[in-house]
């Protein structure tokens, strides 16, 4: 049987990502996309629909994010689906379903002056509006990883994000 875990959002960022380092010092991003559809109901009537999806971006890429995005950014993100189980302080057993980015493109403007749009992805290219900056290493591009290293997951503890 085939398996396929892929996921593309377009969206705008509900707040500002929260940027962390877990104790390895792998630096982890965490944010909300708001993802629309318009569609028509049977009636004839055009709906809205919003779907507000957690995700997940892991090393420079997090970084990046933490940098660069802020609420209401727009962006496109790559990934995969992931759930996650755990106990709090007190007993409760949670559990969540999140995005893990592989590649973000930021759509908005970015702060710097000259840079209208970025692209990070798992190869750590940061593409403007005509495709990749460089293909040569430069202060651009950066090395990023998918997600963590399978040590570093055990190192997040309790502590859901």
């Amino acid at each position: 049987m085939a398996n396929l875990n892929k996921v593309f959002l377009i969206g705008n960022l509900t707040r500002d990502p929260e940027l962390r380092y877990i104790p390895s010092g792998t630096a982890v991003a965490t944010f909300t996309v708001a993802a629309g559809r318009v569609y028509t109901s049977s009636s004839g009537e055009k709906k809205e629909e919003t779907c507000f999806v957690r995700v997940v971006s892991w090393a420079r890429q997090a970084e990046l994010c933490g940098e660069y995005l802020s609420k209401g950014s727009p962006i496109f993100v790559e990934g995969r689906l992931q759930s996650r189980n755990w106990e709090t302080a007190d007993g409760q057993k949670r559990s969540t379903i999140e995005v893990v980015a592989q590649n973000i493109q930021f759509l908005g403007k970015l702060p710097r002056a000259g840079a209208d749009t970025g692209r990070v992805s798992k190869g750590g290219e940061v593409a403007g509006a005509q495709g990749p900056v460089s293909e040569e290493p430069s202060a651009a591009t950066e090395v990023v990883q998918e997600a963590p290293p399978p040590e570093a997951e055990g190192e997040l503890g309790e502590v859901p994000f």
